[in-house]
């Protein structure tokens, strides 16, 4: 927003600005600085259009206010010299609303401002013994959150719901502490010192669109890969099947093709890996006994790193 250099007379900036200061609640202000100059009776004045500094989050709604209360005024200065019937034809409003803002006006820009719409009370409203037992709670349980705090409320015979009580937790300036979720430090990466101390291994479908042969394009395949973590070397095959027993025979493949023994697989937790979320959490995998059998130990990823798969 650029400033504006303006050449006024002192007289008429002195008569404008204790105007604008004498019913200014609310409304713009002029920021003025003045500077010597050679110049006879006049006064170089720094002009900045901005809003009142204690009320920058009504900004928007001071200015659609400031036009409406400059229109009330043109309308009464008119209806003090032509009467109020020829100012209702003139501004297009009936007498009722003439008359209301020649009565209300007592010489000051606030009386021409709308007054508050909001009810004085409501039926449903919070009764002070229930705002009384808000307050106590949150003494005693500062750092509960929005909804353990209802259910405390509730087992003391609190009977509205959790959007009626953020409500008035929010019309009294009272918040509910949000304890900040610790921060996640992922561990250093474990190098790996040789081939075959750690191998990853995981299953993605292959699109059908990928599938350029056209005797298999209606068929769906599954692309099981093997990757060395030291020497990144991948073993890919490709199934039919997306389960314990097509895993088991892509394992076999895979302990023939690497030449040097295999300490540990690490896997996700899907079902073909691992019982781990199932029914049978206690009853291990085909694919996790075959692991035992060859004397290979089975890692598991954390939930929700994804990062940490093939």
């Amino acid at each position: 927003m650029s400033d504006k250099i303006v050449q006024f007379n002192e007289d008429v900036i002195k008569d404008q600005l204790k105007e604008l200061v004498r019913g200014s609640v609310g409304l713009p202000y002029m920021c003025y600085s003045s500077e010597n100059r050679e110049r006879k009776n006049s006064l170089c004045v720094k002009v900045k259009f901005t809003t009142n500094i204690h009320s920058t989050k009504r900004s928007s709604v001071v200015a659609t206010i400031t036009q409406d209360m400059r229109f009330r005024l043109s309308l009464i200065h008119y209806a003090a010299h032509h009467g109020v019937t020829k100012t209702a034809i003139k501004y297009h409003v009936n007498r009722q609303y003439v008359y209301r803002w020649k009565n209300r006006y007592d010489g000051s820009w606030y009386s021409l401002r709308n007054r508050s719409r909001r009810p004085h009370h409501h039926p449903r409203q919070h009764t002070p013994e229930e705002i009384k037992l808000i307050f106590n709670m949150c003494r005693r349980n500062p750092h509960a959150g929005l909804v353990v705090f209802w259910v405390k409320l509730m087992q003391r015979g609190y009977s509205r719901s959790v959007s009626s009580l953020y409500r008035i937790l929010k019309r009294r300036g009272i918040t509910t502490i949000h304890p900040k979720n610790p921060k996640y430090i992922p561990k250093p990466y474990e190098q790996m010192q040789f081939p075959g101390q750690r191998i990853q291994v995981d299953v993605k479908y292959v699109p059908s669109v990928c599938l350029k042969n056209s005797a298999v394009a209606e068929e769906q395949f599954f692309r099981y890969t093997a990757i060395d973590e030291y020497s990144r070397c991948r073993y890919v095959e490709a199934f039919d099947e997306h389960n314990p027993h097509a895993l088991t025979r892509f394992l076999e493949h895979l302990i023939k093709v690497f030449s040097l023994p295999i300490r540990c697989i690490q896997t996700d937790n899907g079902t073909e890996f691992t019982n781990r979320f199932t029914m049978h959490m206690n009853k291990p995998t085909l694919f996790e006994d075959r692991l035992k059998q060859y004397g290979i130990q089975h890692k598991l990823i954390r939930l929700f790193t994804p990062r940490h798969s093939v």
